[in-house]
């Protein structure tokens, strides 16, 4: 390897280890304060505001970031896996799981950027663009269930949502707890909703 090249890889890992950081930091504030600001992060992070705008260009590519690995980390890659079952119900216990498995990443951090999203436009788009993908995937589920109900899509987009699972985990479980504890209760709720045979 020449020098030059080991230089390269050297200041991308930097760059790569800066952007992580910045991210983590955004997690950090929103789930302290319920907030975002670009300088709160950019201190946190012990960065220039700049490097935060370099990075990331707005409060949206921020944003964008902080839900990507979130997503990353909960496991979203699974849901190709999920939807390609043959059995549309195993298909739909596939995505209850994997939305389990989401929405437990970080239950505090969650339910902050989703109440931030009600009060702030920016965080609103990127929260609605996300919740948007989700009700495609329902509709698509949705489509493979033969003789369910007109509003199946409606109904698995709502069971499958963060508030769903929050509820159903309780307090019981701490601030921090495991929402995976509501899938079972999801599944059941789910097939039984869709006219689905018992899980």
């Amino acid at each position: 390897m020449s020098p030059r090249s080991y230089r390269m890889g050297q200041r991308q890992a930097d760059v790569d280890g800066t952007r992580a950081r910045i991210v983590e930091a955004a997690r950090a504030q929103l789930t302290a304060t319920g907030a975002l600001s670009l300088d709160a992060v950019a201190k946190r992070a012990d960065v220039a505001r700049a490097t935060v705008y370099y990075q990331f260009g707005s409060k949206t590519g921020l944003l964008e970031a902080v839900c990507d690995a979130l997503a990353e980390q909960g496991g979203m890659a699974r849901l190709a896996e999920a939807f390609s079952r043959p059995d549309p119900w195993a298909a739909v216990d596939g995505f209850v799981e994997v939305m389990g498995g989401f929405w437990a990443v970080d239950r505090v951090c969650t339910r902050r950027l989703r109440a931030l999203a009600a009060l702030d436009e920016e965080v609103g788009r990127v929260v609605a663009e996300r919740d948007a993908r989700r009700r495609e995937g329902t509709r698509v589920l949705a489509a493979r269930i033969d003789g369910g109900p007109r509003d199946a899509a409606a109904v698995l987009f709502v069971l499958t949502g963060f508030e769903t699972f929050d509820a159903l985990a309780g307090e019981e479980v701490g601030p921090d707890g495991d929402l995976r504890t509501a899938v079972p209760a999801v599944t059941r709720l789910a097939r039984a909703a869709l006219g689905g045979p018992p899980a």
